[in-house]
């Protein structure tokens, strides 16, 4: 399939997704939650600065799981897989010709730090997805590390317009010890939701807890909502 007829194909299956999808996006409470708990003056978003319990750090803080796993871009590889008509294993220069998005955003720990208006540079969930095609059985995602962790996200969160695989961040290659080569955000979400040196999705049926999840951490995550904990 030469280049401009994938494109397009991804553009056309973009919009399919964001029709499917447009309500739940619509009624998640980090869209529309009216009494967002958290201080500061409203930011773009109506809302307050940072949510409740979280402190704004001008550093970025690195948390793993002990492991910073270092991939040449050779060798990275990214599965998008499961429920979906189309999975695909794409290699560096593939991901790189795909769609690419430039997004401003903050990034809310669940340790308590929030670092505010990061400048990325990725490509959308929403695009990845259009890619494979999601069944309309699929629910939710499972994001693998190279690290071995995981995570869970509904679908209605992964495909909004901020969720990004990326691999840029304040105009520079994302640092390794930040999860680079590439990186999950969840800007809507605490950012455990983004798994660092990401190397599959997969399309599920039903929720699957992913690491933190299994050990206590909310299936959902929502840090206007203090959603730390399940």
């Amino acid at each position: 399939m030469e280049e401009s007829d994938k494109l397009k194909r991804v553009v056309e299956a973009r919009m399919k997704l964001k029709a499917r999808f447009e309500e739940k996006i619509n009624t998640t409470p980090s869209v529309a939650d009216n009494k967002p708990l958290g201080s500061g003056r409203p930011n773009r978003h109506g809302m307050p600065v940072v949510p409740i319990g979280q402190i704004v750090t001008q550093k970025w803080p690195v948390l793993d799981l002990g492991t910073q796993p270092n991939i040449p871009l050779s060798d990275w590889r990214l599965v998008i897989d499961g429920e979906v008509e189309h999975p695909v294993t794409l290699t560096w220069e593939e991901f790189m010709d795909l769609p690419q998005t430039d997004d401003t955003s903050d990034f809310h720990c669940v340790t308590t730090w929030s670092k505010l208006d990061m400048n990325w540079r990725g490509v959308r969930l929403l695009d990845l997805a259009a890619l494979v095609q999601p069944k309309e059985t699929a629910t939710h995602i499972l994001c693998y590390g190279y690290d071995d962790y995981t995570t869970n996200v509904a679908l209605e969160e992964a495909l909004k317009p901020d969720v990004l695989l990326a691999h840029t961040v304040e105009g520079k290659p994302l640092p390794k010890e930040h999860g680079g080569p590439v990186r999950m955000i969840t800007p809507q979400l605490y950012a455990w939701k983004g798994s660092k040196w990401i190397s599959r999705i997969e399309f599920l049926s039903h929720n699957q807890l992913g690491f933190w999840e299994e050990r206590g951490y909310s299936s959902t995550a929502y840090p206007w909502r203090n959603d730390r904990y399940s």
